[in-house]
Order: structure tokens, then C-alpha cells, then sequence
């Protein structure tokens, strides 16, 4: 006989639990998986990950309790981001998940809405550390992941709303 553990299709708690301790070692862990792999895991936007499975597998309040959340569990623990950098990377979030939820009642369709949710809270986010920068209370360059790799993720990312919410209304 084989101890299984199943979990009822319908508790969410249970979903949104077990995201939320994933994401939160994930983050955890970026600091050691990046000089593991003398790689820069940063680039992959794994909090905006975290956030898009919160908003394509959990619930609306999950996600935004991920958002807020994230950052500054990073910061708490890595020290990284520098603190105010934490509070505008939670703002970004927060944004992205707003927007998506604003456009995606505005739009039937889901890329479209996950893609210019992305793409918005980044530009939030720019002019923000634009500020910050030119207030010199943030000492940094303005773009640390290059452009095409952010427009390439937001990309996937995007898709994988599309996909994933598309299967879901299928079955």
C-alpha cells in the first residue's frame, strides 16, 4: 500500500499555503542558488514568477499578499534589494497585479492584459527609480537587466496567463 497525500481539488488555503511557502523560499533562496551558479538568477524576474503562478493558480487576495510581502521578506532576510528598493519593487507588483485584474475586465483577452500589466508596472517602476536616482537616494544605474531580456519575459510570462487560464476555462 502506498501513503499518497491528495489534496482535495478545492481548498484553496491549502493551494494558496503551499504557494506562498515555495515563493517564499524561493526567494529565499535566490541569494545562494546565484553564487551557486555564479549566474545572476535575478534576471529571470523570479518574484514577478512567483506573482504570475499567485495569479494564474491562487486567489486574488494571495496575490497581492505575495506582493507585498516578497520584497520585503527578501530584504528582511538577504538584505537584498536595499530597503527602498524593496518598497518600489512592492509597489511594481502590486501595480501588476491591479492592472492585470483592471485590464483583463477590460479585455477578453488574457495576453493582453497580462503583457500591458507587466509592461505598465515597469514603466511605474523606471520613473520611480528614475526619481529615486535623481533625489540621490538611490545609488545605482537605471536599467540592471537589459531591455530584451525584460520584453522576452514579460512575453513569456504573458503566454503562459494565456495558456494556462485558456486550459482552465476548457475543463
Amino acid at each position: 500500500m502506498q501513503n499518497v497525500l491528495t489534496l482535495p481539488k478545492n481548498n484553496i488555503v491549502i493551494k494558496n499555503s503551499i504557494l506562498d511557502v515555495i515563493g517564499i523560499a524561493f526567494v529565499y533562496f535566490i541569494p545562494s542558488i546565484s553564487h551557486l551558479f555564479s549566474f545572476p538568477v535575478y534576471m529571470f524576474e523570479p518574484m514577478r514568477i512567483i506573482l504570475i503562478l499567485a495569479l494564474v493558480h491562487s486567489t486574488k487576495r494571495n496575490a497581492y499578499l505575495l506582493a507585498l510581502t516578497l520584497p520585503l521578506f527578501s530584504f528582511v532576510t538577504a538584505s537584498h534589494p536595499v530597503f527602498i528598493k524593496a518598497l518600489l519593487i512592492t509597489s511594481e507588483m502590486f501595480l501588476n497585479i491591479w492592472l492585470f485584474y483592471f485590464l483583463s475586465k477590460k479585455t477578453s483577452n488574457l495576453f493582453y492584459a497580462g503583457f500591458g500589466s507587466i509592461i505598465l508596472s515597469k514603466v511605474f517602476y523606471y520613473a520611480g527609480k528614475f526619481l529615486l536616482i535623481k533625489m540621490a537616494l538611490f545609488n545605482t544605474g537605471l536599467v540592471d537587466t537589459p531591455i530584451i531580456i525584460q520584453a522576452s519575459l514579460a512575453l513569456i510570462f504573458s503566454m503562459y496567463i494565456f495558456y494556462i487560464s485558456g486550459r482552465k476555462k476548457a475543463s
